[in-house]
């Protein structure tokens, strides 16, 4: 394959709900997953077949995960928890120095970043689909969370 044709592959999966893809030639292995809004692409060259290559790509879709937090309901209707849309470590903060993007009692708004989640040395700034409150915050900084495990109940405004 090359590269016109591994963009256009891409373009494709990125419109697409997959999140993930695997294709493996006699020429190259590509596999291509998609962690909330950002793909991560590995590519591996296979070595050179002197036999006419033939072509038996594979791939594989996984159930398509949310890319961003998903609000479920806690104990009253108008609480709700934003909860982690993928393996990573929590940040309250962009930085040590810098203050948290939200705090206890604090209102947040649709599109607020409310922390951030590093996977594979990417920073992912997470954003609130939701407004309200902050009533609790469930993780403690720099701590590894889990996808789908609650970081915030939220009143609802």
């Amino acid at each position: 394959m090359e590269n016109k044709e591994i963009q256009k592959l891409l373009d494709f999966i990125a419109q697409s709900t997959l999140d993930e893809v695997n294709i493996e030639t006699s020429e190259l292995k590509l596999s291509v997953k998609r962690y909330g809004a950002a793909p991560v692409i590995q590519q591996v060259a296979a070595p050179q077949v002197v036999a006419a290559p033939v072509a038996s790509p594979a791939t594989t879709a996984a159930p398509a995960a949310p890319a961003t937090p998903v609000a479920a309901p806690v104990v009253a209707t108008n609480r709700v928890t934003i909860k982690s849309p993928m393996i990573g470590t929590f940040y309250r903060s962009a930085g040590p120095d810098s203050p948290s993007f939200v705090e206890i009692g604090k209102e947040i708004t649709k599109g607020k970043t409310v922390c951030i989640i590093e996977a594979m040395k990417l920073f992912n700034e997470i954003e609130s689909e939701i407004s309200g409150k902050i009533i609790e915050v469930l993780v403690e900084n720099a701590t590894p969370v889990e996808y789908d495990q609650p970081l915030f109940v939220v009143e609802l405004a």
